[in-house]
Order: structure tokens, then sequence, then C-alpha cells
């Protein structure tokens, strides 16, 4: 019988990084090879009413074992790794009984976790961690939370004796390029409340995300020979370092936490003729988020006024908005999972998303959807790392939450 470390390392070699510039839904193969392995394990694990959609879906239902009239409970992780980082050739690398020194990925391309850089590494000592080569990422995000989703309806197919309502489970794509809810049916889905098993380090419990959008710039310049540019040229990369210039300095991410919003500048390309500038907006008040996006485009303005030659454009748009005024008049599962944590020694870290998660567009889509942690660390990065026993934690906090939902009915 496969083990929870036996999916994980299974999972992860397969290649599933989504890609932003794709117009296939999903936006590569790699997901959809995924979700036919997870289709026929589901089958083989004795699932109903599975059914894999052209678009990267994999929907499936552990039906009810008891005559109680228990509501639907969903989890839900995604197929797809970070773009930022290669997930081809994984070559996942086990420390066992960690004894809290460097973890040494990669000794010729001097690829190594220092034990110093990441102090949290100490919380882990004599557990198993895993990372990969240093090469590619793992793939923990959000792998660990498909293989512990599987490692539950397994554990849950062989003890009858534990007592359930309907179970749904859902495997979505393209999460990491902000499209894993698009085609996402929630009335086929059939479930009341859901986790979405996402999270970082053992605890976090989050149902609290930013409110975010999308702001992309065309700068059209004007391109003068510099011999004969005098109060002719219009320097499109130099509009765009102003236009930069103007947000401030102090609300960049780097320069915030908590729930403190940024300006982030994620892509700026370009020549003299012409620039593109790509930035993401972040705020977890609403009223805030509005006005970021309103001194954005106050600032667009003002540019191009002053270059008046110049082309200057903005389209901006939303992303998703915080859950928590969705969350909120369903209090109770987040009350659940941190009863779940508690019963397994867990103490839950409740803190805000300073990202967001499906669960945040799925809770306004009329599906409440907390996140819940699975384990790992420094995600979309190549010094990811997950330790074993945090990610049979995050399955004996599942199966703890199943348990509560049918005896707190």
């Amino acid at each position: 019988m496969d083990t929870l470390l036996d999916r994980f390392l299974r999972y992860v070699k397969i290649d599933t990084q989504s890609a932003e510039d794709s117009a296939a839904h999903p936006s590569t193969p790699g997901q959809l090879e995924l979700a036919r392995l997870l289709e026929k394990e589901l089958q083989e694990l004795g699932l109903t009413n599975i059914r894999l959609s052209d678009k990267g879906y994999l929907m499936a239902e552990l039906p009810a074992n008891t005559d109680k009239d228990l509501p639907a409970t969903g989890f839900i992780a995604h197929l797809d790794t970070s773009p930022d980082v290669s997930g081809k050739n994984v070559f996942p690398l086990l420390f066992h009984d960690y004894d809290g020194s460097d973890l040494i990925l990669n000794e010729a391309e001097q690829l190594v976790i220092k034990a110093q850089d990441y102090p949290e590494l100490k919380n882990y000592i004599g557990q198993t961690i895993i990372t990969s080569d240093g090469t590619t990422l793992l793939g923990a995000d959000d792998k660990a939370g498909v293989a512990a989703i599987m490692t539950v309806l397994a554990h849950l197919q062989n003890s009858p004796d534990i007592k359930h309502g309907k179970i749904a489970i859902a495997f979505t794509p393209d999460e990491e390029i902000g499209q894993g809810a698009d085609h996402f049916d929630v009335e086929a889905f059939g479930a009341d409340f859901a986790y979405t098993v996402d999270g970082g380090p053992l605890g976090e419990l989050e149902y609290e995300t930013f409110n975010a959008a999308i702001a992309h710039i065309d700068i059209k310049g004007v391109n003068v020979h510099p011999g004969t540019a005098y109060m002719r040229m219009q320097n499109a990369l130099l509009i765009a370092m102003e236009l930069n210039g103007m947000l401030p300095v102090n609300e960049r991410p780097e320069f915030t936490r908590d729930h403190e919003g940024f300006y982030h500048l994620n892509k700026l390309e370009g020549s003299v003729e012409a620039a593109k500038m790509t930035y993401i907006i972040r705020d977890h008040d609403r009223e805030k988020f509005e006005q970021k996006k309103a001194y954005l485009q106050s600032c667009v303005d003002f540019i191009s006024e002053k270059y008046s030659g110049a082309g200057i454009k903005l389209h901006m748009r939303d992303q998703y908005y915080n859950m928590k005024e969705k969350i909120e008049p369903f209090f109770h599962i987040v009350t659940l999972a941190e009863q779940a944590m508690r019963e397994n020694g867990i103490e839950p870290l409740i803190s805000p998303v300073r990202g967001g998660t499906d669960g945040a567009r799925l809770s306004f889509m009329g599906l409440p959807c907390p996140n819940i942690f699975t384990g790992g660390h420094n995600f979309h990065s190549r010094y990811e790392f997950i330790p074993l026993e945090s990610m049979e934690k995050a399955v004996r906090v599942i199966l703890k939450m199943i348990e509560l939902v049918e005896s707190q009915d």
C-alpha cells in the first residue's frame, strides 16, 4: 500500500509547471498528465462521480457512510507548480534524522540551504526533510496538498469505522497563474464548504487574503537620433523610471509585512521607443486597495500630460478580493480547523495570507474556503523544503476535521 511519502515523490516527478503566456487550459500538458494519474488512483480507491474536464479539473466524491444528515465537506489542492523555477526533472533529496546543519543540495553548483539563513530549520531536528537537488523547485506547493488528500482518502476507505458525511475532492490547474478558479464548477463540486490544502508551515490556518489587482502600462516613446534629440526625444524607459519613482518606496513588498499592502513592479522591458511595465497591487483593506489603484491612475494621468507626445496606456483589472468577508458568516469552519489542530497537539498559526489562494475566489463564488497548512517552506524557490512529519500531521488534521464534522453535527 502506498504511503504518503510514496505518493508525494511520485507526484513531484511530473512536470506540472504552469505558464503565464499560454492560451491553453490547462496552460501546460503536464498538469493533465498528473490529473490522469490521479483519476486512475481515485478509481482504484473506489471513489464515485469521478470526472476530469478537458480544462484539467478533476473532481470526485467519497459517499457518506452514516445515516446522519451531515454537511458535505470539500478538500482542494492544485496540480500546477510555480513558473518562477523549473519543475522539470525534479530529483528529490531526503535528509533523514536532520541534525541542524546546512542542507547541501548540489555541491558542484554550491546550492545550499544554510541553517543560519533559515532558522526555522531548527524546529525540525530529528525529522526527515525533503528538498530538490537545487536545480529545480521541489513542488511541495501544492503536491504536498495533493498527496495529503489522497492519503486521507485511502485511510478512510480502509477505515470504515470512521463515520463521515460526503467528502468532495477537487484538483485544479493553473492556480499559480491566477486561473485556478476560472472554470471551477461550484455547483457540480457539491460541497457546503471546503478547505484548500495549500498552506505553508505547520499550523498555518488562513481565512484572510489580499485584495489584488494587476496593472499593465504601455509606453510609446519618441525615438530621435541622440545627436538631434534636443526637446524632441521622449525616452520610454526614462518615462517608465519616472513613473515608478512616483510610487511610495515604503509601499514596496520588501518594505511591507503583516497587513501592509504594496505596489510591486513585476516586469519592466523595452527601449527608447517603447516600454512595458507590469505591477501587482495588493492590500488587505478594501478601501486602501481602491486608493492604491486610484493613485496609480493619477500618476499615469500626470505622466501622460507631462509627456504629451508619448502614448501611455494603463490597463488595470482586479484579480481577487479578501475572502474574509465571505468566511466570517461561516466562521465555524475556521473554528473546526483550529480544534482539529489543537487535538493533534498543533498550535494554529492564524495570519493573513500575503497573497491569494483559489479559496479566495471560490469563497466569492459561493464556496467558503479557508486554507490549511501542508508543512512546506520557501515555496516558489529552489531552496524549498518540507518536513515529512509536517505532511503527516496535515493528514491527521484533515482526518480529525472530518471526524469533528460528524461528531459536532
